[in-house]
């Protein structure tokens, strides 16, 4: 049987407006799309499965790249956030607004690299050794210096 990647997404972003509702995830992020239009062909699908499961959705359109992902899995891409809380949006928000500061004062290395990816795993709802597994196995990661 063969599945057309739609209805797999749509799937997909089932099972995670149920964890999201469940308290089991705090964020869920939808597969990524190629294209905007791609992803809003997803919209109606997806306001539906929030309707049914209680939870929120943001539509993201300014990707954020951190170590936790090899970057092509999200540069360039457009996606859809799931959630419950606001304060879950907001920290979500808050941790791409940091980066960007970090980046723009030459201070998004290391340490601070580190810490971005990792919080963003634990508003993910990773565990720790998934968090860890991810950035050990990420080969692919942003250049330290943003390209001029």
């Amino acid at each position: 049987m063969k599945i057309d990647t739609f209805s797999y997404k749509l799937g997909a972003a089932d099972c995670f407006c149920e964890m999201v509702r469940a308290g089991v995830k705090k964020l869920a992020l939808a597969h990524p799309c190629g294209t905007k239009e791609e992803r809003d062909g997803f919209v109606p699908g997806f306001e539906k499965l929030c309707g049914e499961y209680g939870v929120k959705m943001y539509l993201e359109d300014d990707p954020f790249l951190t170590d936790l992902f090899p970057v092509s899995m999200n540069k360039g891409k457009y996606n859809a956030i799931f959630y419950q809380e606001e304060s879950a949006l907001r920290a979500y928000l808050d941790l791409k607004e940091e980066k960007r500061r970090a980046q723009a004062g030459g201070d998004y290395t290391g340490e601070k690299r580190r810490d971005i990816a990792w919080r963003y795993g634990k508003l993910l709802s990773y565990t720790d050794e998934g968090i860890e597994r991810l950035l050990e196995a990420n080969q692919e990661r942003e250049p330290e210096a943003p390209l001029l």
